[in-house]
């Protein structure tokens, strides 16, 4: 029996109306799965108010209310718990009832613009293969073990995260990589979670449409280091000036990784090829599957944070060799006429600038550098301009296309990237609204040899036009236009 005061443990309380001795149910902060003795936390969003649906969350039988705002008419029978900060008791509420998970496990947080998600993978592949018991909470899916499940956002809200967590550590699982979104820092969702460590990839122009500034972005996410425990760790890329802002208030124990600044972890690349890469990680040399400068950081991430959870350095190294790369991060494919096709998630000039050099610096220069690339709907629409100057002046022809429109025109999206291309490059690019189609296209420019680039979706099996998800998956389509192309 799980009884409401317990749940309420560490939550600072304005006003109490009504009795906290009751047993409840489940909690909930949307108000169309409440249901018999349920605890609503109303939450204000950045589309609703969760207080206007009070009154729908007792009709459907709601014992408990946490919220900013009691309403003006109380029920009795029913209890209200008053908040300054919904969002934060809704955090410390799913902790307790799940019986604070992330206790029980070796938490680690993975946070920046670029990265996450490669860094959190692979350190989810390389702990399974030391004969770790492991789960992952990422963009791409939440992984209990060895059972995989969907995931809508990079940070999924408080109760799905303590719920998965409950279930990891229920299923013996003794270390759990995370991705740490700038929203999900800003809402609190990260709130009441011990973690064993964080790490911070790398700071660029990205999520302005939820940020009012980049200086507000930074901040955010150095609250993240901010909040760590003096047991825990924080790994800070310090070729990146952000890194060493991420340090400044933190109690945490402090690591540096560079591939150019003095750190404490070391990496250089000293050969680059499509099928992998050779590195020299302090001073210990090993050939890697994954390539670019890019991976060089997500790498040297990694080695540092297995070893400063304990894991031998020979093994890490051993086990680093065979690593894959994650779906949507730098993967590629031969056709049977040679021409390669890379598909990644880049959707920030950051990310993209960085995909391009790599292809670039591989390429021996006679062949042709062929990038289809959109822009999302309703997110940040200053970076759509720099994401196509970006792709015109790396590219030998740039096809610029939708993304996931929303419920924005995929026409005017795309005439907002066309006016950020300056005129000498303005024939390199041409526009073709339909994704497929500029894909094919791309694939009828292709001679032998040549380069295809298929940025911003990655993993994405979908595409999303004016709230409905239609299949599309980037990597498919163009395996099957390239062969039907050869026939």
């Amino acid at each position: 029996m799980i009884v409401l005061k317990d749940i309420l443990y560490k939550v600072t309380l304005e006003k109490v109306v009504g009795n906290t001795s009751v047993a409840i149910h489940n909690i909930e902060f949307d108000s169309r799965k409440v249901s018999l003795n349920d605890v609503f936390v109303a939450i204000k969003g950045t589309v609703s108010d969760g207080h206007q649906f009070i009154e729908k969350a007792t009709n459907q039988g709601a014992l408990a209310i946490v919220c900013e705002t009691l309403p003006e008419k109380l029920i009795n029978g029913i209890t209200y718990i008053q908040v300054a900060d919904s969002h934060k008791a809704l955090a410390i509420i799913a902790a307790n009832y799940y019986e604070n998970p992330s206790q029980q496990l070796k938490l680690v947080g993975v946070t920046g613009t670029n990265g996450k998600t490669t860094i959190a993978s692979l350190l989810y592949q390389l702990f399974k293969k030391a004969g770790a018991e492991v789960g992952l909470i990422s963009t791409v899916k939440i992984m209990v073990g060895d059972v995989a499940h969907k995931t809508m956002h990079t940070t999924p809200d408080s109760l799905t995260i303590n719920k998965y967590l409950r279930e990891m550590v229920d299923a013996g699982v003794e270390f759990c990589f995370m991705e740490v979104s700038s929203h999900g820092i800003h809402q609190k969702r990260t709130e009441a979670l011990s973690f064993e460590g964080g790490i911070f990839t790398n700071l660029s122009h990205d999520h302005l449409d939820y940020h009012k500034d980049f200086a507000e972005y930074r901040d955010v996410k150095k609250l993240f280091f901010d909040n760590l425990p003096k047991t825990a760790f924080a790994l800070v890329n310090v070729d990146d000036k952000n890194g060493a802002v991420m340090l400044q208030n933190t109690k945490a124990r402090k690591y540096t990784y560079a591939l150019k600044a003095y750190a404490d972890y070391k990496a250089k690349v000293l050969e680059s090829q499509f099928t992998g890469q050779l590195l020299k990680i302090n001073n210990q040399e090993l050939w890697v599957r994954l390539i670019g400068g890019f991976n060089a950081y997500n790498l040297l991430a990694i080695y540092a944070t297995a070893e400063l959870l304990g894991l031998e350095t020979l093994e890490i190294l051993q086990i680093m060799s065979v690593l894959e790369s994650v779906d949507g991060r730098f993967q590629y494919l031969v056709s049977e006429n040679k021409i390669t096709v890379i598909v990644d998630y880049a959707h920030t000039p950051d990310a993209l600038e960085n995909v391009l050099i790599t292809i670039n610096s591989i390429r021996t220069g006679n062949e042709e550098v062929i990038t289809v690339v959109g822009c999302g709907g309703d997110r940040d629409p200053q970076k759509r301009p720099i994401m196509a100057k970006v792709a015109a002046a790396l590219s030998t022809k740039a096809v610029f296309t939708s993304d996931n429109p929303r419920t924005e025109d995929p026409e005017k999206i795309i005439a907002e990237m066309e006016a950020g291309v300056p005129a000498e490059n303005y024939k390199k690019t041409i526009s073709i609204t339909n994704r497929k189609e500029a894909i094919k296209a791309a694939c009828q420019m292709a001679q032998e040899g040549d380069i295809i680039l298929i940025a911003g979706k990655g993993h994405e099996t979908y595409q999303e036009i004016n709230g409905e998800r239609f299949d599309f998956d980037d990597f498919k389509i163009v395996n099957e236009l390239l062969t039907l192309l050869n026939k």
